[in-house]
């Protein structure tokens, strides 16, 4: 199987992100938890409901990774970043192109957090006995 990329994305509180238990693979709720999990790897072993695109493509994979962040860059909680996300697209489809992940998390006003991630699947570098979580045609 080729090598793709999946995204995965979560909005949610802040609070949740300390309960740091339910996002272990271990963890008896991990599998129905949307949290981000504590390795990137461990998105893979999460239901394919989760997955928000599959890409082949580093382009197109980055793409989608920044149409994830800029409806909130207005609400970002830090300084506003000098570069934007589209300034940073063709960085992210080089980590994409080389076969890596991309993690990205942004603290939001109201106390809120953004998670997008695209983990690299078939075979992930790291973890490469972890299945595709999802049948790609």
């Amino acid at each position: 199987m080729q090598r793709h990329h999946h995204g995965y994305t979560w909005l949610g509180s802040g609070f949740d992100l300390h309960q740091d238990g339910p996002r272990r693979a271990v963890h008896p709720t991990f599998a129905t938890n949307p949290l981000p999990p504590l390795e990137v790897a461990h998105w893979l072993l999460k239901p394919a409901s989760l997955v928000r695109g599959t890409y082949d493509g580093p382009r197109e994979a980055a793409e989608w990774f920044a149409a994830q962040v800029r409806p909130h860059a207005a609400t970002f909680a830090t300084q506003p970043d000098p570069f934007t996300i589209d300034d940073r697209i063709p960085a992210i489809a080089e980590q994409v192109a080389d076969g890596a992940d991309v993690v990205g998390g942004w603290w939001l006003t109201g106390q809120r957090f953004l998670s997008v991630t695209l983990v690299a699947c078939s075979p992930h570098r790291l973890r490469p006995s972890y299945a595709c979580p999802v049948e790609l045609r």
